[in-house]
């Protein structure tokens, strides 16, 4: 009787032949490719019931965690930052957010611009990447400002949202476009009221800056949340729709492999640290407890994910990677 072969088998043993007999052919010498030595454009997109998000990454910096954070020792740091395979200086995102509600356009902190040096200022590049043009904004929310958030708002000398209404914390603007507050401060924290100033000054002159108090809708299903602490008038900014939701923690935290696990670590640039901890810690509990996403500046790109109770601490559990929309 004569035996059938299966396609799939007449399939392999071709390969095979073939494979052998090439074996016979001297290899061709190949010029070594050039490293390229760039990351694919810094955004990631998911949806939030109708809201469509698109984290954009304004690029990282080199922090010396092991000079800045406060109320731990250093045997515990570097414990900690070991168990995440880190050490000092830790390379630190710096993401922003981008809701696009279906009617509005709403961009949550603007990056570093040309404040920080070349490895941040990466915003408008990757915002273009992802789709969008910065006249299409319709509404810029700064969580504080601290030069990484803000640095963002002027290109060059003009507004880098033309369009754009500019939404902050009325205690964080009366704070930081105060002249008499920039004169008590030290020399070398002068800057950073002199920053804001001139980065919020274009958008106040054409009249588009708004600042707000208190807990607060901007926008149908975007709501400012109070949470001084780190800053005079520090924001977060809740975003909800379709029984989805998502609060954006702007400088809750810094170092995710420290601070989740010991929310009473703090850090230099707090300015009132107990109040920082504090609302750190009740960022934490209600999140932890409600279930709901969180999305952070300075956790590792893009930032977004959930948080579960672990011991006396917590741990962040990033965003499972999606390509549904």
């Amino acid at each position: 009787m004569k035996m059938r072969t299966s396609p799939w088998r007449a399939a392999i043993a071709a390969v095979l032949t073939a494979a052998s007999g090439a074996a016979l052919v001297p290899a061709t010498a190949q010029a070594a490719a050039p490293m390229v030595k760039t990351q694919a454009p810094g955004y990631y997109r998911m949806m939030l019931g109708d809201f469509e998000l698109t984290v954009l990454s304004d690029g990282t910096v080199d922090l010396p965690v092991d000079k800045l954070l406060t109320n731990i020792k250093p045997p515990q740091l570097e414990k900690a930052l070991s168990r995440a395979h880190l050490k000092a200086p830790v390379e630190t995102s710096v993401n922003t957010f981008l809701i696009n509600t279906g009617a509005q356009l709403v961009l949550v902190d603007t990056g570093a611009g040309n404040l920080f040096g070349p490895t941040l200022g990466k915003l408008l590049a990757n915002l273009k990447a992802a789709g969008y043009q910065p006249e299409q904004i319709d509404a810029v929310l700064i969580t504080h400002l601290h030069p990484d958030h803000l640095g963002g708002l002027l290109a060059g000398d003009k507004r880098a949202f033309p369009n754009a209404t500019v939404h902050l914390a009325k205690a964080e603007a009366d704070f930081w476009m105060s002249a008499e507050n920039m004169k008590k401060a030290p020399a070398d924290a002068q800057s950073g009221f002199q920053n804001a100033m001139a980065m919020l000054t274009p958008y106040a002159t054409a009249d588009k800056l708004k600042p707000f108090e208190g807990d607060t809708e901007l926008v149908p299903g975007i709501k400012a949340i109070s949470n001084a602490g780190h800053t005079p008038g520090h924001s977060n900014y809740a975003v909800e729709s379709k029984g989805q939701k998502l609060v954006l923690w702007g400088d809750l935290l810094h170092v995710a492999s420290v601070q989740f696990a010991d929310p009473s670590v703090t850090i230099q640039f707090d300015s009132d640290s107990k109040a920082a901890a504090a609302q750190r810690k009740k960022a934490f509990a209600d999140a932890a407890k409600q279930g709901y996403w969180v999305g952070a500046a300075h956790v590792s790109f893009p930032g977004i994910g959930h948080v579960t109770p672990e011991g006396k601490g917590y741990v962040y559990v990033p965003a499972n990677y999606t390509t549904k929309q």
